[in-house]
């Protein structure tokens, strides 16, 4: 069984299709006006010879006086008919014995076709004779006193008249061609861009497409609320409904939707935002909208919504883990520079250097434990102590843990600990890396106390001494640590049965 052409591809030959037949139909009656055209104006030439022929005294004596065929007659036709490149000069007497005639052995016979113009009247026409189809003039010849006495006739060969249009229907048929090529390859980018724009869906696959999205767009984690260009709400799917405290039917007027004002601001304002945060009712949502346009066409408004609170969450959790990642980076390059010069070391036999390296590296204390064996149990800030120590060292700027450092237990909330503690590090080293004093270090102080975790970074930096103390909710930015006096940091229920 044939499967039936895309409709892009019926499309396509549709168009093509009116083009032939409009540039056919258009060719031909070009065609046909242009062999009118030309077979009366060599009818008109003809006639033009032939009273010219007529017109001439010794012809019109000669036939009037019976003098017989041939003679000056004869001369007089020919040298005109070879002079205007006539297909014939046929003089006749008025009972159609021929005077004149191109081939002589015609010359004394009696015409194929009888005279018509005894009765004093010119005619044209397109007949066949003995020379083949010709545009043909038959005018009287007449005697000085006015009495006809016999009938020039002169022809054109149709051929000839078809020749002398040939360039005009050779140019219209280079100009039909080059239309239907013109309207094929126009046909062709509007199909390809039929496809572009429906990504080569047939109608059947647009419809399913259509449902599908229906069922998306009510599927989606996100709130849609949609107005057409009349401010009328066109969709509104279930988180949107959620969110704003009620289902709004499609259709409904925008200052009818009963709408929180932030919300109707935006969309009665057609305002274009970005991830901006709005508190609506208890909610505090991030709101995205934008037109919808089509060329400079207004198709309506887009508004989606999103809760804050799991937004934060994901925004500190992809903190965390980049401020981790990036720790890990430097922490690799360092350890892979202390293996080159270890096995730089050995390479050369340099064995007891080498030994002693060994030993310097395994007596160096870790960024999680004190000189004085003060100890971080939690996994996760043991882990990004020893990361931010690598960073810090590409530096140039000594990480160091406060001995009085003391944190027994495991964190609650891992990566909001995390994410304090990374950014006041690297401002601390940022701070340190940038002062006059050298050597320049970093220093730690984390201790718990009961349910509460409290965090302190010294640098060695050129600020002014700074002090904060605050209590910092899940959500809150830490503050920046400048100059070289402590920043300290509360984090409460930080703490697992501490």
């Amino acid at each position: 069984m044939l499967r039936a052409p895309r409709m892009a591809t019926q499309a396509l030959l549709a168009q093509v299709a009116v083009l032939l037949v409009v540039l056919g139909a258009g060719l031909a009656v070009t065609v046909g006006l242009l062999r009118h055209s030309s077979e009366r104006q060599y009818e008109q030439r003809a006639l033009a010879v032939a009273r010219t022929v007529a017109e001439d005294p010794v012809v019109a004596r000669r036939v009037g006086a019976g003098s017989g065929p041939g003679g000056a007659v004869e001369d007089i036709a020919e040298s005109v008919r070879r002079r205007t490149g006539m297909l014939f000069v046929v003089v006749t007497d008025r009972h159609g014995i021929r005077y004149a005639h191109p081939d002589p052995a015609e010359v004394g016979k009696e015409v194929s076709t009888p005279p018509t113009a005894l009765d004093g009247r010119d005619s044209v026409s397109v007949q066949r004779g003995t020379l083949g189809v010709s545009a043909r003039a038959k005018v009287p010849l007449r005697t000085a006193d006015g009495a006809v006495v016999g009938e020039v006739s002169t022809g054109v060969r149709v051929g000839t008249a078809l020749e002398a249009a040939a360039p005009l229907i050779h140019d219209q048929a280079v100009l039909s061609t080059g239309a239907l090529l013109l309207g094929a390859g126009v046909a062709v980018l509007l199909t390809r861009r039929l496809k572009r724009q429906t990504h080569g869906l047939e109608p059947a696959e647009l419809a399913e497409l259509l449902r599908e999205q229906q069922a998306v767009l009510h599927g989606v984690g996100d709130g849609v609320l949609a107005v057409d260009p009349s401010n009328r709400i066109t969709v509104c799917n279930e988180e949107a409904a959620r969110l704003l405290g009620g289902a709004i039917p499609p259709g409904t007027a925008l200052p009818d939707a009963g709408l929180p004002p932030p919300v109707q601001r935006v969309l009665v304002e057609r305002q274009e935002l970005c991830q901006s945060v709005a508190v609506v009712g208890a909610r505090m949502l991030v709101m995205t909208s934008q037109s919808v346009r089509r060329g400079e066409q207004d198709l309506g408004h887009v508004l989606t919504l999103r809760d804050r609170t799991e937004l934060d969450e994901l925004e500190r959790e992809r903190s965390a883990l980049r401020a981790l990642s990036d720790a890990l980076r430097a922490q690799a390059h360092e350890y892979t520079n202390r293996l080159h010069t270890l096995s730089g070391m050995l390479a050369v036999g340099d064995v007891p250097d080498a030994q002693a390296y060994l030993r310097e590296l395994a007596a160096a204390p870790l960024a999680t434990e004190g000189r004085d064996g003060a100890r971080i149990a939690d996994p996760y800030l043991r882990g990004l102590l020893a990361a931010k120590t690598a960073t810090a060292s590409e530096q140039g700027v000594e990480l160091r843990l406060d001995g009085d450092s003391h944190l027994p237990g495991r964190l609650i909330e891992p990566l909001d600990v995390v994410s304090v503690v990374g950014n006041l590090l690297d401002n601390a080293v940022r701070a340190a890396a940038g002062g006059r004093r050298r050597p320049a270090w970093a220093e730690l102080g984390v201790l718990a106390e009961g349910d509460t975790l409290h965090v302190a970074v010294i640098d060695s930096g050129d600020g002014v001494r700074t002090r904060t103390s605050s209590g910092c909710s899940s959500g809150d930015s830490p503050p920046a640590a400048r100059g070289n006096g402590p920043v300290t940091e509360s984090v409460s229920s930080s703490l697992a049965g501490s």
